[in-house]
């Protein structure tokens, strides 16, 4: 069985994100999405929050796809966070060059930590490249619309928190 760690914060999980995850369950048996605790970032949605936000958004793409997508707090370093789930691939998404740089870094750092597990990144679709769970968050701080860069019910979300 081939499985994919696919991590991040998703603090909120987006339509980019989404677009990533379709496109990793072509490559695996089953994919374990990692949500990554990163307190130093002091997320705006908790833990709980975002792993829940993530099952909601992955459960019908799950049954579509056949893949099984489990959802995986960690906070410990991504290569083990990798062993942790029997992954053989870690799945990146990349937006831009400025994402390659940072990107390019970790994978030689992780190729030095374990160089059984690949490192696969993907292109965000065109529609979905300047989508940042960052710049979302800003935007629906100031009271814009996210609807274009999340799902109904992520978007609904970010409402509640800031309405």
């Amino acid at each position: 069985m081939r499985i994919g760690l696919y991590p991040g914060t998703f603090d909120p999980i987006t339509l980019g994100h989404i677009d990533i995850i379709r496109r990793a369950t072509r490559l695996v048996d089953k994919l374990v999405i990692g949500v990554a605790i990163n307190r130093d970032k002091g997320p705006l949605f908790d833990l709980d929050e975002r792993v829940e936000m993530i099952q909601d958004e992955c459960a019908e793409l799950g049954r579509q796809t056949g893949v099984e997508i489990a959802v995986h707090p960690f906070e410990n370093l991504l290569i083990n966070c990798a062993r942790d789930v029997g992954a053989q691939i870690i799945i990146r998404g990349l937006r831009a060059v400025a994402d390659f740089e940072y990107e390019y870094q970790m994978v030689g750092m992780n190729r030095q930590l374990d160089d059984s597990i690949e490192t696969v990144f993907l292109m965000a679709e065109a529609q979905h490249q300047a989508i940042a769970s960052k710049l979302v968050k800003e935007i629906a701080r100031l009271d814009g619309d996210v609807s274009k860069f999340v799902t109904p019910s992520v978007n609904a979300k970010l409402l509640e928190r800031f309405g």
